[in-house]
Parts: structure tokens; sequence; C-alpha cells
């Protein structure tokens, strides 16, 4: 088994559009879905949100700009490390993702231990 990290895209200012009750059945679905993933021991890290905002370093750290930046309508809204088998694997863990409601994207990326 290896682990994967899932990086959540998406066009989050939309969350912003949708009701109180809307987010919470949002959210909902989110914690069944990565519950579901935890239920057959694919979980390793459920993760966390992350801020709208940032810092991004550059070069040799001398050069610390704003980001991300708001203009992009797309950015990474948070992440969860999960065990799979492959690739594949991984990507039947996704399908279900309320991230793909927000016409979002899920970045997996195979963790490679040092």
């Amino acid at each position: 088994m290896k682990d994967f990290l899932l990086i959540f895209r998406a066009d989050y200012t939309r969350l912003a559009t949708l009701s109180d009750e809307e987010r919470q059945a949002m959210t909902k679905r989110y914690i069944d879905w990565i519950s579901s993933i935890a239920a057959n021991d694919n979980l390793v890290d459920r993760g966390n949100r992350l801020a709208p905002t940032g810092k991004v370093v550059s070069g040799t750290g001398d050069m610390v700009t704003n980001g991300p930046y708001t203009e992009v309508k797309e950015f990474i809204g948070g992440y969860s490390i999960i065990r799979a088998g492959s690739y594949e694997d991984a990507v039947a863990l996704t399908k279900s993702s309320p991230v793909f409601e927000l016409n979002g994207k899920i970045e997996i990326r195979e963790i490679s231990p040092m």
C-alpha cells in the first residue's frame, strides 16, 4: 500500500453563495465521504481546509509575495492523505467526493518518503 496526498481544488467562492443549510449539507457530505474512506482503513490523515490567503516565497527566500491570488478562480482549499494500492485505487476512492459539486478537481500525488 502507498500513501497519496489528495489536493482539493475548486472555486470555493461559490460556497459564499450557498445558504447556511446548503453549506451544512455539503459539509455533512464531505464528512460522510471521508468517513467511508476511514471505515475501509484507507484514511491516513483527514487533513484540513486551507485559508484562501497566504504567502509565496521564491528563490532564496528574498522574494515574498501575497498569494494565492484572488483573481485565480480555482485554488487549493484543502488536503487529505489516503492509503491505496495504486493510483487507480486512489482515483476510485475520490469518485464520490463532494468537491466535484463545486466543479472542483482532486490532484492525487503519491507520497515518496525521504
